[in-house]
C-alpha cells in the first residue's frame, strides 16, 4: 500500500509540475522559431525581419478585428503599465504602429552590441525573451 501511496504522489507531482507551466516560461530559441523569424536564413533577425514577425504576430493577437490591441489582447505580453507607456494617444489599446514601435524598443534593448541584428544568445537572453513576447 506504502509504495502505491509513493508511485500515486509522485505522479501527481510530476503532472502538476508539468501542466502548471509559469505564464512567464521561457521561449525556446530553436531552429524552427528562427525559420520562423529569419525568413533569409542568416542565423540572426535583423529589424525588417522584427516588423514583419510583429505584424503578422498584431494580426493574430487583433482577434476582433478592429485594427488595435487592447489589454486583454496583449496578456501575458504587456501588462497595462507598458501599454499605457506605449500609447502615446491614450486610448487605451494599440495600433500597429505603436505596436510595432514597443517591438522596435524590445529589439534595441536585446541587441546589446548595437549591430542591428539579434543572434540566438541575444533571443535567449532577458531582454531577448521580452522581444520573443511579441513576435
Amino acid at each position: 500500500m506504502f509504495p502505491r501511496l509513493v508511485l500515486s504522489l509522485g505522479l501527481l507531482l510530476a503532472a502538476g509540475a508539468f501542466v502548471a507551466q509559469p505564464a512567464s516560461a521561457k521561449i525556446k530559441v530553436d531552429a524552427a522559431l528562427m525559420k520562423s523569424l529569419d525568413p533569409d536564413n542568416d542565423g540572426t533577425v535583423d529589424m525588417n525581419e522584427a516588423k514583419a514577425a510583429a505584424a503578422a504576430e498584431f494580426k493574430k493577437l487583433d482577434t476582433d478585428n478592429d485594427g488595435t490591441l487592447d489589454a486583454k489582447e496583449l496578456k501575458g505580453r504587456l501588462d497595462k503599465s507598458a501599454i499605457k507607456k506605449a500609447d502615446p494617444d491614450n486610448d487605451g489599446t494599440l495600433d500597429l504602429n505603436e505596436y510595432t514601435a514597443i517591438v522596435e524598443k524590445k529589439f534595441k534593448a536585446a541587441d546589446p552590441d548595437n549591430d542591428g541584428t539579434l543572434s540566438e544568445a541575444e533571443l535567449k537572453s532577458k531582454k531577448g525573451q521580452k522581444f520573443l513576447k511579441l513576435v
